[in-house]
C-alpha cells in the first residue's frame, strides 16, 4: 500500500512542484558555478547503493571533504542556506521515490563509510526501503547545529547521534502502517512549518 502510495504522492509531487524545481535549480546555477543538481551514493535497501539527488546547497567540489556538515559551513552557498533551512533540498529526492530506490517515510539513508559502522542490529534499517523523512530526520532536524557545538563532530555523530537515529528509525521499522506513514507526514510538514 506506502508503495502505491509513494508512486502517487512523488507523481504529483513533482508535477505540482515542477515550476518552483526550475526556479530553484537557476537560481543555483547564477550564484555558483556547476549543475543546480547533485547525486551522491547512498546505501539502501539490502545494502544496494543508489544515487540520492538533491539540490546542490554547496559549492562544485566540496564533497572531496567531510561528509558532515557543521552549523555554518562555510561550503553553504546562499542559496544553499536558504534551500536548506526550508528542506528544499531534499525535493529531487521525488524522482527517487517515483524510481523505487526511496520511500517517503523511512531511515535516512547513510553513505557507505558510516553503514559499515553498523551492528548487526542497527543493519535492521537496511531490510526496509530509505526514505525522505522519518522520526529521526523530525528530532534531528537540527543535526548541523548539535555538531557544531562538538570538539568532535564526526565522533560525535557515530558514538551519539547516528545510533539515536536508528533507534528513533526501529519505531517506524517495527510498526510501518498507513496511518504511521501519513503521521510522519504530517509531522514533518509541521515541523518544517513552524
Amino acid at each position: 500500500m506506502t508503495r502505491l502510495l509513494d508512486i502517487i504522492f512523488s507523481f504529483i509531487g513533482l508535477l505540482l512542484l515542477s515550476p518552483l524545481f526550475i526556479i530553484l535549480y537557476c537560481a543555483i546555477c547564477i550564484e555558483s558555478k556547476g549543475g543546480g543538481f547533485y547525486a551522491q551514493q547512498r546505501i539502501g535497501r539490502y545494502g544496494k547503493p543508489f544515487r540520492l539527488y538533491k539540490f546542490r546547497s554547496m559549492r562544485t567540489g566540496a564533497d572531496r571533504g567531510s561528509l558532515i556538515t557543521i552549523g555554518e559551513d562555510n561550503r553553504i552557498t546562499k542559496s544553499g542556506k536558504f534551500i536548506r533551512k526550508y528542506k528544499l533540498d531534499e525535493l529531487p529526492q521525488l524522482f527517487n521515490v517515483l524510481r523505487g530506490d526511496m520511500s517517503l517515510v523511512g531511515p535516512r539513508p547513510e553513505v557507505e563509510k558510516y553503514v559499515k559502522l553498523y551492528t548487526d542490529e542497527q543493519r535492521r534499517v537496511l531490510n526496509v526501503r530509505p526514505g525522505i523523512t522519518d522520526y529521526a530526520s523530525i528530532e534531528y532536524a537540527n543535526e548541523n547545529d548539535l555538531l557544531a557545538q562538538s570538539d568532535d563532530p564526526e565522533k560525535t555523530y557515530i558514538e551519539e547521534i547516528m545510533p539515536d537515529k536508528i533507534r528513533l528509525n526501529m519505531r517506524y521499522i517495527t510498526h510501518p502502517t498507513t496511518s504511521e506513514y501519513f503521521k510522519v507526514i504530517f509531522l514533518t510538514l509541521f515541523k518544517i512549518v513552524k
